[in-house]
C-alpha cells in the first residue's frame, strides 16, 4: 500500500510555512492582523536657534535614537544652509553648514515617530570599564561614605546602582548635600558608579505630551549590566522608563553643537496623531526598503487587480468544502466562485436577482434554439450573443427606470453564464426540471456562501497582506482532496438503518 506519510509531511510543512511567514510579516513589518487598526504616532519639531557672528557656521544636532520608537518620516527646514545626515559611532546627527551667517537664525528638524513596543535597551558590545573619578579634598570623605553605604547593601552592579539612586534622589544626607553643591544629580550618580567600575552614561530624554510647545530635554542615566542598559532618573531617585519618554541622545554626547554662533538653544514641540496601522506599516516598509517582495510595490491598478484575484482561493476553499464534505451539487465545478466575484461588484441582492433573470431568459431562448438542430459550437456562440443582448437590455431598462443597482449587472462573466445556460438546458432535457432546480439552487447557495466569505473585510485584509495564508489554503484543499467518506447530505439515505 502506498504510504501517505510524505503527503501529510508536505501538508504540515505548507501550514507551518504559511503561518510562520504571516506571523513574521505581522511582527517584523508590523502589518496589523485585523483591518481598521489605528496606531498613535508622534510628530515632533526640534527648533534650533542661534545668533550668527558673520562668518562660517556649523550646527550639529543629535537625532533620536531610541529602540522604542522608529522613524517614519523626517525632514528639515533650513533656508540657505547645506545639510548632511551623519550616522557613525556618535549616533545619528544632522549637520547644517553655511559660509556667512549673521544675525538670528532658526533651523527646524521635523520627525514622525512610531512606537515599536520595545522597551529594553540591549547592548551587544560591552562598554569599557570607567576610570575612577578624582574627588576634591573636601568631597573625598563624603563620597567614600556614600559609596561604602550603598556597596554594603548591594549584591551586584545593578543592585548597587539601585541603592545609589535611592540615596542621591531621595535621601538628602549631609554628605550628599555637600557632593551636590558641585555636581548635578546625574553627574554625581555616574561618578559614584564609576568609583566601583560600573559603566554608566548620561542621556538626554524628552517627555512626550500632546500639544506641548517649547519643551526641553531632561537628563537620565543609563547603567550597564549583563548586556543591557537600565534607565535611572537620578533627580527623582526612580528606576525604569516612563511610558511617554523618548530617548533623544544616548551616546553621552552633547545634543547641540554650534560653531560660529552664540546664544544657541534647542526646543521641542510635539503633537500626537492617530494613523491607520496598515498605512503606517507601508510607509515604514518604504523607508526601510521592506517592499521588495510586497504587492504594495506594484502600481495601484495592478494592486486592485490582485485584490480580486487573491480572493479566488477563498472561494475555491468554500467550493471544495461544500462539495466534498457537505455534498452540495452545483452546475459546473467553479462557476459559483466566478458568480461570487460578480456578487462582490453588484452586491448580493442585486446579483441574485440579475443572475436569476438572465438565466431564466436564457433558458427560454435556448429552448427555441434546441429546435433548430444547430451544431454545438454555433449553439454556444448564439447563446453567448443572446446573453450579451439580455444583459444590455436589462442595463438599459435599469437606467431608464432609475435603478442604478441594475447597471452593475455588466460585471457578470458572460461566457460562464452562457455555459451555465447550456448545461442547465441539457440537464433539463435529460434529467428534468427537478435536477435543474437542485443544481441551480446549489450553485446559488455555494456562490452566496463564497461571497459572504470573500466579502468579509478581515478575509480581504489577510489574503492581500499575508500571502502565506494561501499556503494554508492549499494545504486544506489537498487534505480535503484525500477525503473519500460519505458526504453529510448523503447520511440521510442511511437513516432507516439506525432504527427508531
Amino acid at each position: 500500500m502506498h504510504s501517505r506519510k510524505p503527503f501529510y509531511i508536505f501538508v504540515f510543512l505548507l501550514v507551518v510555512l504559511g503561518i510562520s511567514s504571516s506571523i513574521y510579516r505581522g511582527v517584523e513589518h508590523r502589518v496589523p492582523f485585523l483591518p481598521g487598526e489605528q496606531v498613535n504616532t508622534w510628530a515632533i519639531d526640534a527648533k534650533v536657534s542661534f545668533i550668527g557672528q558673520g562668518g562660517e557656521s556649523e550646527v550639529s544636532l543629535a537625532l533620536p535614537q531610541d529602540p522604542a520608537f522608529e522613524v517614519l518620516l523626517e525632514h528639515t527646514t533650513s533656508a540657505g544652509f547645506g545639510l548632511a545626515m551623519m550616522d557613525d559611532a556618535d549616533g545619528r546627527r544632522a549637520l547644517w553648514s553655511k559660509r556667512a551667517v549673521l544675525g538670528q537664525q532658526d533651523l527646524y528638524y521635523k520627525v514622525t515617530l512610531v512606537p515599536t513596543g520595545i522597551s529594553r535597551l540591549v547592548e551587544d558590545i560591552e562598554p569599557k570599564t570607567p576610570e575612577a573619578p578624582v574627588w576634591a579634598a573636601t568631597e573625598q570623605t563624603a563620597a567614600q561614605e556614600v559609596i561604602d553605604a550603598a556597596w554594603e547593601r548591594s549584591g551586584s552592579n545593578l543592585s548597587y546602582a539601585r541603592q545609589l539612586v535611592t540615596l542621591v534622589g531621595t535621601e538628602k544626607s549631609q554628605n550628599l548635600a555637600l557632593l551636590l553643591t558641585a555636581q548635578t544629580p546625574s553627574r554625581l550618580f555616574i561618578n559614584l558608579l564609576a568609583a566601583k567600575g560600573v559603566p554608566a552614561r548620561e542621556v538626554s530624554a524628552l517627555f512626550l505630551e500632546d500639544q506641548r510647545r517649547r519643551q526641553q530635554l531632561v537628563p537620565f542615566v543609563e547603567v550597564y549590566d549583563q548586556g543591557e542598559w537600565y534607565l535611572f532618573d537620578a533627580t527623582s531617585g526612580k528606576e525604569g522608563r516612563p511610558e511617554n519618554l523618548l530617548l533623544w541622545e544616548r551616546q553621552g554626547k552633547s545634543v547641540l553643537d554650534v560653531i560660529g554662533g552664540n546664544n544657541s538653544q534647542v526646543s521641542f514641540s510635539m503633537l500626537m496623531e492617530t494613523r491607520p496601522a496598515l498605512a503606517t506599516s507601508i510607509d515604514m516598509m518604504e523607508t526601510t526598503q521592506g517592499l521588495d517582495f510586497s504587492l504594495y510595490q506594484l502600481p495601484l491598478e495592478e494592486q486592485s487587480l490582485f485584490k480580486g484575484i487573491l480572493l479566488i482561493p477563498i472561494g475555491v476553499l468554500m467550493v471544495v468544502f461544500l462539495r466534498v464534505i457537505i455534498g452540495i451539487k452545483t452546475s459546473g465545478t467553479f462557476m459559483p466562485v466566478l458568480i461570487a466575484l460578480a456578487f462582490i461588484q453588484t452586491t448580493l441582492l442585486t446579483g441574485l436577482v440579475g443572475f436569476l433573470l438572465i438565466v431564466a431568459c436564457g433558458l427560454m431562448i435556448r429552448s427555441y434554439l434546441s429546435h433548430l438542430n444547430l451544431l454545438l459550437i454555433s449553439r454556444i456562440s448564439a447563446v453567448i450573443i443572446v446573453v450579451i443582448g439580455i444583459i444590455g437590455i436589462f442595463t438599459l431598462l435599469s437606467y431608464k427606470f432609475g435603478l442604478s443597482e441594475g447597471l452593475t449587472i455588466t460585471f457578470f462573466p458572460m461566457i460562464i453564464l452562457a455555459w451555465t445556460i447550456e448545461r442547465m438546458s441539457i440537464l433539463w432535457e435529460e434529467e428534468g426540471a427537478k435536477e435543474v432546480v437542485l443544481q441551480g439552487g446549489g450553485s446559488l447557495l455555494v456562490a452566496t456562501l463564497a461571497y459572504l466569505a470573500m466579502s468579509a473585510s478581515w478575509v480581504q485584509h489577510w489574503v492581500f497582506n499575508f500571502l502565506g495564508i494561501h499556503l494554508v489554503i492549499l494545504a486544506l484543499v489537498m487534505l480535503m482532496g484525500q477525503y473519500t467518506g460519505y458526504r453529510l447530505l448523503e447520511l440521510k439515505r442511511f437513516k432507516p438503518l439506525a432504527g427508531e
